[in-house]
């Protein structure tokens, strides 16, 4: 049995998923290590390209309301090539105007995998975490961009939207969840107005709860503040206005 002072890499080869302490063959990598890129490689692809299964996500959230839209997007090639049309809704879309404090839109994003995964966790932590907020019918959205919430918030009439999207697969991580929160939402808000708490996908990035309780703390103090995005700062434990 080969022990750490055999490989004096081995210790950080197992503190991380990242790809360290290779090896090499000849001018190049490993065999084995080549081919683990390849799959890895793979595996991103395939989420990306993956559809979105609504019913999976459906069952998944239980006895919630949920809404399904889709963007100006007409398929995954379009979505791919043209970014700006999955932060519009498709022509004619409509939904109802509830006025509630909190909208929360799922959106399927570079890795409908890491929402069938983590999306359903995620939303039924936070909802714990937010009792007394009155919040508006889940939106599951196909072909999806972060900015497709702002569209879909001013709908609802929601003071604050949260969406969970599937974040770019890396070589490491094809089910990521990313959160984005946008205080008083509507079409035109520029990312610097957002917050975001990314790498929901445990046991290798945030667990739910962890997740939750980040965003929980936001959207209160984003509430007190009346904003989000860089005007909100996120300092663990203690959120505090970046107007100060």
């Amino acid at each position: 049995m080969s022990v750490v002072g055999d490989d004096p890499w081995a210790v950080l080869r197992g503190a991380t998923r990242a790809r360290v302490a290779l090896g090499r063959a000849g001018d190049g990598l490993p065999t084995a290590r080549e081919l683990e890129f390849r799959a890895a490689h793979a595996v991103a692809r395939d989420a990306v390209h993956m559809p979105l299964e609504p019913d999976v996500v459906r069952a998944a959230l239980g006895d919630l309301d949920v809404v399904e839209v889709h963007s100006a997007a007409a398929d995954r090639a379009e979505y791919l090539q043209r970014p700006d049309l999955g932060r519009r809704l498709a022509p004619g879309t409509e939904l109802p105007s509830v006025g509630a404090d909190l909208g929360i839109v799922i959106g399927d994003g570079l890795s409908p995998r890491a929402v069938h995964e983590h999306a359903a966790g995620t939303v039924t932590a936070l909802l714990e975490r937010l009792p007394g907020w009155s919040v508006a019918p889940v939106v599951l959205a196909q072909q999806a961009r972060v900015g497709l919430g702002d569209e879909i918030g001013a709908a609802l009439g929601v003071r604050a939207v949260v969406v969970l999207i599937g974040e770019r697969p890396g070589l490491s991580s094809a089910d990521s969840l990313g959160i984005y929160l946008t205080w008083d939402p509507r079409p035109g808000r520029a990312d610097s107005e957002r917050n975001c708490v990314s790498n929901v996908r445990p046991p290798h990035g945030l667990a739910y709860g962890q997740a939750a309780d980040t965003v929980a703390a936001l959207l209160r103090a984003a509430r007190e503040l009346g904003a989000s995005g860089v005007a909100l700062k996120d300092e663990g434990p203690a959120l505090t206005s970046g107007a100060d």
